[in-house]
């Protein structure tokens, strides 16, 4: 029970910490794209690659406040194949959103992040929501 105990602050941390990252890039989202193309772009490439990550983080948005649902109306807070899922997912997601800004990834691989570290935990949690009585 104790570990189950130390899961649900480790886990709205991880969320928490996601959601500011992703905030984060919003923000700056300017320089990422820039740093995604290449020196010499066009205006129709710039305004692809924005609108690509902004449907991406946009998306991501949406996902974690489904799961801050779930996990604020306790439906999952105590469950922990939900709540360990959760906390390596959305860890895994926060290291690779910062190396994303600081390393200057492809826009691509914002969307292998987004599939792995998003899409997997929301969909349980929606299944967790939806099963709930």
């Amino acid at each position: 029970m104790s570990a189950l105990k130390n899961l649900v602050p480790a886990r709205f941390l991880t969320l928490s910490a996601h959601l500011v990252i992703i905030i984060t890039i919003f923000w700056s989202r300017d320089n990422n794209v820039k740093s995604c193309l290449p020196l010499e772009f066009t205006e129709e490439q710039f305004k692809t690659e924005d609108t690509r990550i902004v449907v991406a983080l946009s998306v991501t948005l949406g996902l974690l406040a489904v799961e801050l649902a779930g996990f604020f109306s306790g439906v999952s807070m105590f469950n922990s194949n939900q709540s360990l899922l959760s906390l390596v997912a959305h860890s895994s997601a926060s290291v690779s959103l910062s190396l994303f800004v600081f390393q200057q990834w492809p826009c691509w691989t914002i969307w292998i992040i987004f599939s792995l570290c998003s899409v997997v935990p929301a969909v349980l949690e929606l299944v967790l929501l939806i099963s709930w009585k």
